[in-house]
């Protein structure tokens, strides 16, 4: 069976506190384990949240503060140590390499892994392969930072009465899916006239920065759109300041950019009740939830 969520293994930001962890945010996608933004402590948040880190087939890196990145060193080791033998994909902004090798080899061990190093030097899409297609889009944040953007190809589903009418199975279906035309009866019977196509989940991560131009980009028409809110509408003018979003403007974006689902994180310590975020949000756009240590969301089909 195929598992399909996200869970938070943490939801601070700059500061955690004594329930929140610096972020950490891992898709479990099918087979894949995407790992976003392991801030410091992460290894160990797999421990708390019953989840094997031998998952984590990428991990993807927006920029360099220390919340942000501060558990990858750390994270590469542990796969390192449990011997995993699948490559390790590692998403970051190319500019900042020195920073991605300072915490890669800030300690000594041997790397038996296999780290497969993805820079990005320019905008748009940075990797496409058979299961995925990744977009990258730079966030305003004062330092080098990227959203991502990750879409599942659109799967062909066949509808199973319309097969069973035209007694196709088989061979047929063999032949059908190899050369997209078989013939019954005399009759062509195409592909496309007994299947169609689901369109693929689209997740964007949108962490730390204020409102542009690009976080709507990235949010548009997302299944899921992960979204730092680390100010309440109250303290807008310290959003305002320090390049960050409130609940209120991550809402927004959500609605704006016709996203199906918001998730809110990367809340400033200063606050220990989330509710609020929740209820400034909800205003905006309904399908809102907060994100917290621990907690599992569905990845929405």
């Amino acid at each position: 069976m195929t598992v399909r969520d996200l869970t938070i293994l943490g939801c601070s930001s700059q500061q955690p506190t004594r329930r929140r962890n610096h972020g950490a945010y891992l898709f479990r996608w099918n087979d894949e384990g995407l790992l976003f933004d392991p801030g410091e402590g992460t290894q160990r948040q797999f421990i708390y949240a019953n989840v094997a880190p031998t998952c984590v087939t990428r991990i993807f890196v927006s920029h360099f503060h220390g919340d942000h990145c501060l558990g990858l060193g750390s994270m590469l080791m542990r796969l390192n140590l449990d011997k995993v033998t699948h490559p390790i994909h590692c998403y970051y902004p190319a500019s900042e390499k020195k920073y991605f090798d300072r915490l890669r080899y800030g300690t000594i061990y041997r790397e038996n892994i296999n780290v497969v190093e993805h820079p990005v030097e320019e905008e748009g899409i940075v990797c496409k392969d058979d299961k995925f297609t990744i977009e990258a889009y730079y966030l305003d944040h004062g330092v080098t930072n990227l959203g991502w953007r990750i879409k599942e190809h659109d799967q062909r589903k066949f509808d199973k009465k319309k097969l069973v009418t035209l007694g196709i199975k088989g061979p047929l279906m063999q032949k059908l899916l190899s050369e997209g035309v078989i013939e019954i009866n005399g009759e062509k019977i195409l592909i496309d006239q007994v299947s169609y196509f689901r369109p693929g989940t689209i997740v964007a991560v949108v962490i730390d920065t204020k409102s542009c131009p690009n976080a709507f980009k990235l949010a548009e028409n997302a299944s899921l759109l992960l979204c730092e809110s680390t100010y309440l509408e109250s303290e807008k003018e310290l959003a305002r300041k320090y390049l960050h979003l409130t609940a209120k403007q991550a809402a927004e974006i959500a609605k704006q950019s016709g996203a199906k689902q918001l998730i809110l994180t990367h809340y400033s310590a200063r606050y220990a009740n989330l509710e609020p975020f929740v209820e400034q949000a909800r205003a905006i756009f309904p399908a809102t939830e907060a994100a917290d240590d621990f907690k599992i969301f569905p990845i929405p089909r």
